[in-house]
């Protein structure tokens, strides 16, 4: 490895030379500094994992020593340096967070690295790695087909089963197609066991998917939340439910144990389909609502008055974040791939593909209004994450926008309260909303809705002295007031709201 490349913090800016030694030592000293308690291994810094790291750290009933472990390349390394600084490498709303960091950093009991060498001294490894579908689309993102690559997943259980001890529990986290642990992760930790000249019966394999929800409820929506579980077989699962009742606060919210992983699998896959299809059923209503001059937004919120019905979606401007854009398609590739039935699961592979749409009905509702020509027009885009009050933008909706909004020669200005550089994009993000509001725009278009937005004075007052602007709200950021005092001075619309 090169001593010349280097690992830039999204954050912080800082840059970290990518190393070229091995971590054992260090690895065996906070071993040493944490003795007599088992070890934790989460493998995995992004999203889950890193928070995943807090939660073993802060476990309830506990006292583990925990290793975090992700790879020493140039987009990787910085999270494991900036945790060994004492600077967590994930930006959300949730004051928990920062709590738990402090108190981890109490502790000494948190330790980031890249060296395999630290599942040798696993007890339990929980996997959060990503694990991706790709998609092949054309620019309106109409899906012409796609598939899923589990060759990063098989390194990662590699690299657990050609290191680990024979007794270790293996918790796999990450979303997955039903299927992957007893026809992929199962065998190929055998197989590992099996050439190391190991006992193949006393590892276990669990699986259990995380439900987090990055924001303001970041940690409780992995502590304080229901869990569902499985195991390759009745030791697993024991075992499985053994450790999610040290960290999860299973009294209030009671584990559910399923049958077995290709269950589990199932149901993570089942639930975020079924969210999925539900934001895909309301697009085509958002269209009628617009053309008969309806306010969507009341007429979902009378019939969520139903019980039955009250998860019913609004309208916006897109489905983001890593799970909803491909769980569907995970679900229909297993049953293809893993299974072997050549029938897809179509209305889960549709939904996919009118929400990866969503964008662009949005784009095109904003280009009618100036007559299809948006060359030169000066575009403020408010939020770019895909979710309000975090700093997460994989797969955000705002992308597809932007870059249909570029297409046709728009300038663009973003804001973020969250996000300082747009990694996917490469794009810088102002935070700076009040020095913005003092260049001159043809377009404003609310795009996330973040707290910073919503009921600010400030924001609609400073909007609403200026003039000729359009005022696109995709996603029901505006209340009624706040309409009525901008469409004094500005023409404005809102996705789904046929009567403004």
């Amino acid at each position: 490895m090169k001593t010349s490349l280097y690992s830039t913090s999204p954050i912080s800016g800082k840059k970290y030379t990518l190393p070229t030694e091995n971590d054992k030592s260090t690895i065996d000293n906070f071993i040493a500094k944490n003795k007599g308690k088992k070890v934790v291994v989460v493998q995995g810094l992004g999203f889950v994992g890193a928070v995943m790291t807090l939660i073993c750290s802060n476990a309830l009933t506990e006292e583990y020593a925990v290793i975090g472990i992700d790879l020493a390349n140039e987009n990787s390394y910085w999270k494991i340096a900036s945790i060994n600084e004492g600077v967590f490498p994930v930006i959300a709303s949730d004051p928990k967070i920062n709590q738990f960091h402090e108190k981890t950093k109490l502790k000494d009991n948190l330790l980031a690295t890249y060296d395999n060498y630290a599942y040798s001294i696993a007890d339990i490894v929980i996997v959060d790695i990503n694990l991706d579908v790709a998609k092949n689309a054309d620019f309106s993102k109409k899906l012409i087909d796609y598939d899923v690559d589990l060759t990063p997943f098989k390194k990662g259980l590699k690299a657990i089963g050609n290191n680990c001890k024979e007794n270790v529990l293996v918790l796999v986290e990450t979303t997955v197609p039903p299927g992957t642990c007893a026809k992929v992760a199962y065998p190929i930790i055998k197989d590992c066991l099996e050439k190391r000249g190991l006992s193949t019966d006393r590892f276990r394999l669990g699986h259990s998917y995380e439900r987090v929800m990055p924001g303001p409820d970041y940690i409780d929506s992995i502590q304080n939340f229901y869990r569902v579980f499985s195991g390759i077989n009745e030791e697993s699962a024991d075992e499985t439910e053994k450790f999610l009742r040290t960290i999860i606060s299973t009294k209030k919210y009671p584990l559910t144990r399923l049958g077995n992983t290709n269950a589990t699998e199932m149901a993570k896959v089942l639930e975020n389909s079924y969210r999925a299809m539900n934001i895909a059923f309301i697009v085509e209503w958002s269209r009628f609502a617009e053309l008969a001059g309806v306010n969507l937004y009341e007429v979902v919120n009378a019939i969520r008055m139903r019980p039955t019905h009250s998860n019913l979606m609004l309208p916006g401007i897109g489905v983001g974040g890593y799970c909803l854009t491909k769980d569907p398609l995970l679900a229909s590739w297993s049953k293809q791939n893993l299974f072997m039935d050549a029938n897809p699961l179509m209305q889960s592979e549709k939904s996919v593909q009118i929400n990866d749409q969503m964008p662009l009905f949005a784009f095109n509702y904003l280009k009618e209004t100036f007559n299809n020509d948006l060359s030169g027009k000066k575009a403020l885009l408010l939020g770019v994450s895909y979710r309000s009050d975090v700093a997460d933008t994989r797969y955000t909706p705002v992308e597809p926008f932007y870059d249909y909004l570029k297409s046709q020669g728009a300038e663009i200005a973003l804001h973020d309260p969250y996000v300082d550089v747009w990694e996917e994009k490469s794009l810088t993000v102002s935070s700076d909303l009040e020095n913005l509001l003092k260049e001159d725009f043809d377009i404003v278009a609310f795009c996330t809705n973040h707290s910073e937005y919503i009921d600010n004075k400030t924001l609609i007052q400073s909007i609403s002295e200026k003039s000729n602007l359009f005022i696109f709200d995709t996603i029901g950021v505006l209340n009624q007031n706040e309409i009525n005092l901008l469409k004094q001075n500005h023409l404005v619309k809102v996705v789904g709201r046929g009567d403004v």
